[in-house]
């Protein structure tokens, strides 16, 4: 998390000690200078200002300053956080504090706004993270040496409104692109047959899920307070994307204000989410309906074309043990049920597994970066991999307890039906991961063609102590 101190602040600390400077000096000049006792009497006037240093300013970009301490604190944070010195240059996190500053200030520029009370919702909820892992907020205001909750705050919101304007307005400038099959083609036709990606080690899994049903009395609960959350929303003005901070429990949308973007008919959501996202008008609230993974209220934010941008409020019935301990004993029933040949893995899955994503495709996973059906072995998430490492070709595993923050509390068995050695791309193999490497590029081009653009119509600054930076974009403007 970078931090930044408040730049209003020290704005007035460098022009209040510059008006104080210049008031000196011409109270001492003010009349004609006519002995020696006189020029030491200015010479001392003088002194404590050449003496005093001030937090010095590494670089302007449009209304926001970069301070040389700002550099400093986040070179220190990534260290805390383990990155080593050689990985990050001084120049170099130099010009990530100015691209972040620049989408920024465009952002305002674009009229993209970001509420205060979303703003605020995410520093409440960042606080309420780090008190419950060390106690209390005296201890977080001692470690990040904050004499009070007041002035915490106060840095916290600036650094999450820098934050969600940055990220707003770059989504913005790439939400529409996208890529035809033919600029797939080109793209992978380019690269040198000696320098095409290798792709690692593949998996291809399968999973039966029993996931208990939680009593209908904790559904009601659930219910009473999502429609609550809608009353608010429709008849009280409060912000959807605020209460989603503070009540989804679904950690993939939770700091964005429960938005996704880009839904289709086809992406990979739930029958339901999906029919609710497409029913819709902008600005419409959903009834409060159920899938899969809990009980949702959901809302549209924009429509483009087939797509839509929509935030919801996920929230998950607790199940009570007794119903987990009935799932794991009927999960082994199934799993011995296969080994002794009765039915296989396929049909088991369609007869009997929980998960309607899966149950109808064998229980085939699909991997939520590309939708494919393999999972690379480097990319795959450690809990993922600590399930499956020690699972043998078609081998049926143990029931596993899966805690899943979005889907709640359940068992599964798991098998691996296919595995891939690592390979050299191939279009035809691999055409999704090819895809989205052309579209990563081609969003990439879009990035550096606006920042190109708007460094040149941007009031920029670079202090002359970091003007030899070999900075990636061309912010002194040589």
């Amino acid at each position: 998390m970078l931090k930044i101190k408040n730049t209003l602040t020290i704005l007035l600390v460098l022009i209040f000690g510059a008006v104080q400077a210049q008031d000196t000096i011409e109270a001492a000049t003010a009349e004609p200078i006519n002995d020696v006792a006189q020029v030491s009497q200015v010479s001392d006037s003088i002194k404590p200002f050449k003496k005093i240093k001030l937090d010095g300013v590494a670089a302007v970009v449009g209304d926001y300053l970069i301070l040389e301490s700002d550099i400093d604190k986040t070179l220190i944070d990534l260290r805390n956080q383990g990155v080593s010195a050689d990985e990050v240059s001084r120049c170099g996190l130099l010009g990530k504090l100015m691209e972040d500053r620049l989408y920024a200030h465009q952002a305002v520029q674009d009229s993209i706004l970001v509420a205060d009370d979303e703003v605020n919702a995410t520093s409440d909820a960042q606080i309420a993270q780090l008190v419950s892992k060390v106690g209390s907020i005296e201890k977080v205001l001692a470690f990040y040496k904050k004499q009070d909750e007041e002035s915490f705050r106060e840095e916290l919101y600036k650094i999450n409104k820098l934050r969600m304007l940055s990220e707003k307005m770059q989504r913005k400038i790439v939400e529409e692109i996208e890529i035809t099959p033919e600029e797939v083609r080109q793209f992978f036709n380019k690269i040198p047959e000696d320098q095409r990606p290798v792709f690692g080690a593949e998996l291809e899994i399968a999973q039966i899920v029993k996931k208990p049903e939680a009593p209908e009395e904790e559904k009601q609960k659930v219910l009473d307070r999502l429609n609550k959350i809608r009353e608010d929303v429709l008849e009280r003005g409060s912000s959807f994307a605020v209460k989603a901070i503070l009540y989804t429990e679904d950690p993939g949308s939770k700091q964005n204000g429960g938005l996704y973007t880009g839904i289709t008919k086809q992406t990979g959501f739930a029958k339901e989410f999906k029919d609710m996202a497409f029913s819709l008008n902008v600005g419409e609230v959903s009834e409060p309906f159920e899938t899969s993974f809990g009980i949702h209220i959901l809302t549209v934010d924009k429509i483009l074309g087939q797509q839509r941008d929509v935030r919801h409020i996920l929230m998950i019935p607790k199940v009570p043990q007794s119903a987990l301990d009935a799932a794991k004993k009927e999960l082994d029933t199934i799993r011995q049920g296969i080994i002794d040949g009765k039915f296989t893995f396929a049909e088991a899955a369609l007869n009997f597994s929980d998960q309607t994503e899966t149950k109808f495709d064998g229980g085939q996973l699909r991997n939520p970066s590309d939708y494919g059906s393999r999972f690379e072995l480097t990319n795959m998430d450690p809990t993922f991999y600590n399930q499956i490492r020690n699972l043998k070709d078609n081998e049926i595993s143990q029931p596993i307890l899966e805690e899943d923050p979005r889907e709640g509390t359940s068992y599964k068995i798991m098998k691996i039906t296919n595995r891939y050695d690592e390979h050299e791309a191939d279009f035809s193999k691999d055409y999704l991961k090819i895809q989205q490497l052309a579209l990563t590029q081609k969003q990439a081009d879009a990035i550096g063609k606006w920042m190109k653009e708007h460094i040149e119509d941007t009031y920029v600054s670079v202090n002359a102590s970091n003007q030899d930076c070999d900075f990636t974009n061309n912010w002194v403007k040589k």
